[in-house]
């Protein structure tokens, strides 16, 4: 908002004058801390020459600022004494106070200061904090007193600042003028008896007639009645229209001594107080706590320090008390006599030790603990013992009024009367927001409970825990409301607290209560508590301990699904020798005798797991993750427009935002970690702070296309900048400095769309990739090019297009790695020549790669799912991290290169301990694959990632064959029962048959001219047929290298099917068409054109009557095998139907699609049956990561098994 026309005339008149008196850097001091100058403005007023130059700066710079500016100009003049110039600008405040207050708010007149001095009101403290905001809540309350009588309550709990604000609010000239222009009168009361509340209205009244010009009555009241009644004559007759202000108010027997029919100010910690008294009513709550730059600023009156000179202790020291004013007084107090115990009297808060935080003059108590105890004294022995029992509470954490039931096993009803007095008391505090309301205490009061209760901690957590016990003797609470949710996050809690370590064994060593608390809460708090109480789990088992964090680590993103998965199933894939696996075993035979299903892992001791946890924090794909400096914190942000932090440890969210109005394409953490940057579609920059999730800098008007990367410089030396690049066509790449409305730099070299931007580790240079082939190097202070890299170049072969998708630095800044295509490509910075490159299959291309910053590793993500880590100095692929499910679009090492994160597209955050992985075998085995199975035996044959063809035993995983490595990629791979034998198909079109186990080569076949993309052995084992992308089918006597062409297909061929006799094979094709093919004459039997797309999967039914087709056009269709006419068109899927299956008895078809969708119909009326996704109310959350790949039915048809991402049944 613009600054007012009145206020803007009225410094263009002064402007003279004050820049003859002022001077700017006292001013600038209170404007910095009101949030309405900035540090850069501030640092450029100061380096004007001369003081007249700095006070014309600030000025010029207040023309061009808002109606807060110049208020808060205004309030600095006041408080620097200025009194005659701030009244020159009182006149044209900006609107929006009560008119009273638009009058001179100048405390210091002689009519203010005689007032306040004769009524004893105390002076202001020697260091004195404005709290604008409270000061008017409390004057307007006032200004309600003036055309009645009446009672302002100021509360609040001890040590909130009530009578310093009290005080202040009435040191204003116009609220003294309108409203009590009989004076106003204060009166220190605390905790009183009779006599001494005698005696200080007795006081009161000698001051009340020394006031007047008459001589005072002889004799003082004797009593309470007759001190009374002499208050009343004197402040109705004598005094009418006058404030008394009643200072720490206790008892409501005291305060019906002052219900005189007059107008009262009092401060009180119990808000119910005021219910005794007749007349209006107000109230002002004091919060708590200072805000942070409050409460640094007293610190730095205190001690004589500039804000910006304060150590980081005096930040800590704010936190740490939640900006109470008492603490931060009595600490600024001690630090003005001892300025270098920062550090000891930080200690001192932190280990609760409140009674050497002492002596302030200000105060009635000697030390913090004296003040909290006196609001604990006043109540009833009873409430006393039940307050003490709130000593077990964790810091913020909120109760149900039905959890202090269960503990003090009472009802509900009467639990919330005594918490509402605790609450009058300002002993607890309530969020009434919620339904039902929700108790907490604030952290001083919590220390200062346990502080107290130091020897009794035990005892009052295991009385916690035998009252649960006791309350859900059969089983634990899973309503799942705010009672339950308190229980089952915090039991764990209260049984480590109370040393009882075998009940909390049992508990955590429980596959019953792992299902519950992830059910109810998630995985994140499990994974916590098995992290933090580790060493008490591990004293009774740590491998116990140590499997359960790990079944949960790697199993958190399916147990965060909805509707929740089933766990014993989960726990089923565990090793044989877990205990997570036994639990489940005995709860799935107990389970199977009803009828229910469970699937057995077989070799799974054959696999290793290198994932070191597993989240799913977003619905929709996950563009990016990154690890905080400290590797603490990952965030995290996405298509679903979010942004949110976890704890590297657990997965547990610390902080979720709706940070955008489109998909959050990045989101980076300042080097301090106190800052998270994210940009967007919207094309907007966004700057939070991480600690309190608020947004600090929107950057909205530069970017005119989606801002596709930021990052925050390594260092904040010289200065923290912020770089981000877009799609613009130009102005597509800018330097932000945050102190700055506007970029700092917009660097120009690129004239198509930039994908990414990267500091240099010394943030000498930037470096950005482009759509236009390029990396270019920026001198990051100039913005001005340094040289280009022509990406573009190592792909000459080609005439497509050449994306830079990213770049990255070596940790000594020598060599820069990009992305691009299907290839990493590292180049020496300096002479801009290629030293290597990594080059993966054509299949897919190279997402994004990131550098270890500790070591020679280079972690790539790739398109096909997959991560790799490549070994730059050896040029070596040393690991693949295998498990996403979909595109991986970001990869990150932490700053001490120990782990890697990795995040996808099908919605899960990947965390890697980077020495596990790349010191684990890289081997592994690739998805084509054929499987043998001969009575108990189970053969699998499948190519590695190493491109060697690998022969196993299913049962065991032990390795039966192994080829050499293979100079073109394996393809597929058929094995033979007798002989025993297997085919691979490769890239190149070759053929090869293997003996088993010797290895030796039987046959080379070569005639396709382009990948083999499928074979398979007849039942003789004579007989191998082959398809190919060169779109032949090839039917091989393979042992005479006699070969039939099957030709007649114009796009590649993807499989085929032989009939149950071998003397026919069924062909599908991306062409659309089905063809049906004699295998002895090579003959073409029967051909149609089946659908508009490409034909995707086909199924013959278990009588061979009929076969079904899907298709990429959407649909699935049944033909008739003797007449190929189309029986039935199933239409209704929404994306390409992949895969088709017949139940057993012929009666159904299943069809997937690659939205995850699952249909099933009837065979003989081609109607729809049911439908199973994940928007139906029968969903099933991230079916399969997308495609539904295969579907099965159980023998019986009683069940449908679907895999992809992920085995379902249905």
């Amino acid at each position: 908002m613009a600054l007012e026309e009145g206020a803007r005339s009225c410094l263009m008149r002064f402007r003279h004058r004050l820049e003859d008196d002022i001077k700017p850097p006292y001013l600038m001091d209170h404007m910095v801390t009101d949030g309405v100058l900035t540090g850069d403005e501030e640092e450029r007023i100061k380096n004007q020459p001369s003081r007249k130059d700095q006070a014309a700066a600030l000025l010029a710079l207040l023309l061009m600022k808002d109606n807060r500016a110049y208020i808060s100009f205004y309030n600095a003049m006041v408080q620097e004494g200025y009194n005659d110039l701030a009244n020159l600008l009182h006149r044209d405040l900006p609107l929006g106070l009560p008119e009273g207050l638009k009058r001179s708010t100048d405390c210091c007149t002689p009519y203010v200061q005689t007032v306040l001095s004769e009524g004893g009101v105390p002076q202001r403290p020697v260091v004195f904090v404005s709290r604008p905001e409270l000061v008017n809540r409390v004057r307007e309350k006032l200004y309600r007193l003036q055309k009645e009588p009446g009672w302002v309550t100021v509360f609040g709990m001890a040590g909130s600042g009530k009578s310093v604000l009290a005080a202040e609010a009435a040191r204003h000239h116009g609220l003294i003028e309108d409203c009590f222009p009989g004076g106003i009168h204060w009166l220190s009361i605390g905790q009183l008896d009779k006599p001494d509340l005698l005696v200080k209205i007795q006081s009161l009244c000698f001051r009340l007639e020394q006031s007047l010009d008459s001589h005072p009555l002889h004799r003082p009241p004797n009593s309470l009645d007759e001190a009374k009644e002499r208050l009343r004559f004197l402040m109705l007759r004598r005094h009418p229209r006058s404030l008394l202000i009643l200072d720490d108010i206790w008892d409501s027997t005291v305060l019906k001594a002052f219900d005189l029919h007059c107008r009262i100010l009092f401060t009180t910690r119990n808000r119910s107080l005021a219910d005794s008294v007749s007349g209006s009513r107000y109230e002002v709550e004091v919060e708590s706590g200072l805000d942070e730059n409050k409460g640094l600023e007293i610190l730095a009156l205190y001690t004589k320090t500039k804000l910006k000179g304060l150590p980081e202790e005096a930040r800590s020291i704010v936190r740490e008390c939640k900006g109470s004013p008492l603490v931060v007084s009595l600490i600024g107090a001690l630090l003005r006599e001892k300025p270098n115990r920062w550090r000891y009297y930080l200690g001192q808060l932190q280990q609760k030790q409140f009674k050497r935080i002492r002596k302030s003059s200000s105060y009635d108590y000697d030390a913090l603990d004296q003040a909290m105890a006196a609001s604990i004294e006043v109540l009833p022995d009873e409430h006393r013992e039940f307050y003490k029992d709130l000593t077990v509470l964790e810091k913020d954490t909120k109760v149900p009024a039905k959890v202090l039931a269960v503990l003090w096993d009472l009802e509900t009803e009467e639990v919330e009367d005594i918490l509402e007095e605790f609450v009058n008391k300002s002993l607890l505090f309530v969020d009434s927001h919620n339904k039902p309301f929700l108790y907490y205490l604030h952290d001083l009061q919590l220390d200062f409970l346990v502080e107290q209760n130091r020897t009794q901690l035990e005892s009052l957590h295991s009385k916690v825990v035998h009252q649960y016990q006791q309350h859900y003797k059969d089983a634990h609470s899973t309503s799942g409301d705010e009672e339950c949710l308190y229980w089952i996050r915090f039991l764990t809690y209260h049984m480590a607290k109370a040393n009882l370590f075998q009940e909390l064994y049992s508990l955590m060593f429980s596959l019953d209560w792992v299902s519950t608390k992830a059910q109810l809460m998630g995985p994140a708090y499990l994974i916590n508590d098995y992290v933090e109480y580790g060493p008490i789990l591990d004293k009774e088992n740590s491998e116990t301990r140590s499997q359960f964090q790990e079944f949960l680590s790697l199993n958190g993103h399916h147990l965060e699904q909805r509707p929740f998965p089933d766990v014993v199933q989960l726990a089923l894939s565990q090793p044989r020798t877990s205990e997570v696996y036994k639990q489940a075993l005995l709860q799935a035979r107990d389970r199977a005798t009803t009828g229910k299903l469970y699937f057995e892992w077989l070799n799974k001791g054959s696999v290793e797991s290198l994932s070191r946890l597993v989240i799913h924090p977003h619905q929709g794909s996950i563009y990016s993750a990154c690890f905080s400096q400290d590797g603490a914190k990952i965030a995290s942000s996405g298509a679903s427009k979010m942004l949110k932090v976890f704890k590297s440890t657990s997965g547990e969210k610390l902080m979720e935002i709706q940070a955008h109005d489109d998909e959050v394409l990045c989101c980076a953490f300042s080097p301090d970690d106190r800052l998270l940057a994210t940009c967007s579609s919207d094309r907007k920059v966004k700057v939070w702070n991480v600690e309190r999730a608020m947004l600090l800098r929107v950057f909205e008007e530069e970017h005119e296309e989606q801002v596709n990367h930021c990052q925050f410089t390594n260092s904040t030396t010289p200065r923290l900048l912020l770089a981000t690049c877009s799609n613009d066509k130009v102005l597509n790449t800018k330097l932000w400095n945050l102190n700055k409305p506007s970029s700092q730099n917009t660097i120009f070299g690129h004239f198509e769309p930039v994908n990414h931007c990267c500091f240099s580790p010394s943030d000498t240079y930037l470096s950005t990739s482009s759509n236009d082939g390029t990396v270019k190097l920026f001198h990051t202070s100039s913005a001005n090019e340094w040289k280009t890299i022509n990406v573009r170049d190592a792909f000459a072969e080609s005439d497509e297009e050449v994306l830079v998708k990213c770049s990255t630095w070596t940790a000594d800044g020598k060599r820069i790695i990009c992305a691009a295509r299907n290839a990493a490509l590292v180049f020496d910075v300096e002479t801009s020549d290629m030293l290597l490159e990594i080059r993966t299959n054509r299949l897919s291309t190279v997402q994004y790669c990131h550098a270890c910053p500790t070591s020679n590793l280079l972690a790539i993500a790739f398109s096909n799912y997959a991560v790799e880590l490549w070994d730059l100095e050896a040029n070596k692929k040393m690991a693949d991290c295998s498990g996403h499910l979909s595109w991986v679009q970001r990869v990150q090492f932490s700053r001490d290169g120990s782990q890697l994160l990795s995040c996808s597209d099908d919605q899960t955050v990947r965390l890697w301990e980077t020495n596990k992985v790349h010191t684990t075998s890289a081997v592994c085995l690739k998805r084509d694959s054929d499987v043998l199975f001969n009575d108990e035996e189970i053969i699998v044959s499948a190519a590695d990632n190493c491109n060697r063809l690998q022969v196993r035993d299913g049962r065991t995983g032990s390795v039966l064959f192994q080829s050499e490595e293979k100079p073109s990629r394996i393809r597929c791979t058929s094995m033979c029962r007798q002989p025993s034998a297997v085919a691979l198909g490769q890239e190149d079109g070759t053929v090869q048959v293997l003996q088993v186990p010797s290895g030796n080569l039987l046959a080379t076949l070569l005639g396709h001219t382009k990948t083999v993309l499928h074979c398979r052995f007849s039942q003789s084992g004579k007989t191998l047929l082959t398809s190919s992308e060169d779109t032949t089918i090839r039917v091989w006597r393979w042992q005479s290298g006699e070969c039939r062409v099957l030709q007649g297909h114009k796009e590649q061929v993807r499989c085929f099917s032989l009939l149950p006799d071998d003397a026919k094979l069924l062909s599908w094709s991306f062409d659309g068409t089905v063809k049906m093919w004699d295998v002895e004459s090579g003959a073409k039997l029967q051909d149609i054109e089946a659908h508009r797309g490409a034909i995707l999967s086909c199924r013959v039914s278990p009588d061979g009557c009929l076969f079904a087709t899907t298709s990429a056009d959407n649909t699935a269709k049944l033909w008739h095998c003797e007449t190929w006419k189309c029986v039935h068109t199933l239409s209704g899927h929404r994306d390409c139907v992949r895969s088709c299956r017949f139940s057993w008895d012929g009666r159904r078809l299943a069809t997937g699609d690659d939205n995850g969708e699952i249909r099933l119909w009837s065979v003989m009326e081609g109607t729809l049956l049911r439908i199973c996704s994940r928007d139906g109310k029968d969903c099933m959350d991230s079916l399969h990561g997308g495609w539904v790949t295969d579907l099965h039915f159980s023998p019986d048809n009683g069940l449908l098994v679907s895999t992809g991402g992920y085995i379902k049944t249905e």
